[in-house]
């Protein structure tokens, strides 16, 4: 029995095509993005996976190969870092979103101790709530705050990555970066 066949790269749309090729060239991105990114490059301009292999740093055509299917399936997200081993997560979406409303709350003064949330002030709320999540760690939190995209701010608290709130004439108005998530990847 022969090889598998092996499946052909999708056309690339302008932006897909556009994503890539900064990512490709981008320095400050993670390595592992980039030889993704040049390997689906190469392998869009129609050269064998062995080229595109050899062009984007790695040594296996195969793997070229599921990269190119695993794009097909799923497209840019293809490019990212997924799962690597370890024990799976025990906190789902509504867990996560449980943690995200706690910190949207106000804390108050009198209940929870604070006027601004730090990580251990939110898991003692968490932990003490009656709908809240008994077990759950500083390190959880942080994670589920950095995936939705809050940064710690010093002498602040979490705040969301690219809003800030500014005094104008007419109010207080909340200013929004369109650029801050490219800037931050």
């Amino acid at each position: 029995m022969g090889p598998q066949p092996r499946e052909v790269l999708r056309p690339l749309t302008g932006d897909e095509r556009t994503t890539l090729r900064t990512i490709g060239r981008a320095g400050s991105e993670r390595a592992d993005r980039v030889s993704r990114a040049k390997a689906l490059l190469a392998a869009a301009e129609g050269v064998s996976f062995s080229e595109a292999a050899r062009r984007s740093g790695r040594r296996s055509s195969f793997g070229v190969a599921k990269l190119v299917a695993r794009f097909n399936r799923l497209g840019l997200s293809a490019v990212d870092t997924r799962h690597g081993g370890g024990p799976a997560r025990q906190y789902m979406a509504s867990a996560r979103e449980r943690i995200l409303e706690e910190l949207r709350r106000e804390p108050d003064r009198e209940l929870d101790g604070t006027a601004t949330w730090s990580l251990t002030t939110l898991q003692r709320a968490l932990r003490s709530a009656p709908d809240g999540l008994p077990n759950v760690s500083t390190w959880t939190i942080l994670q589920t705050l950095w995936e939705a995209g809050y940064t710690w701010q010093q002498r602040r608290t979490w705040c969301p990555t690219g809003t800030a709130q500014r005094v104008r004439k007419s109010g207080v108005v909340t200013v929004v970066d369109p650029d801050a998530t490219p800037k931050k990847t």
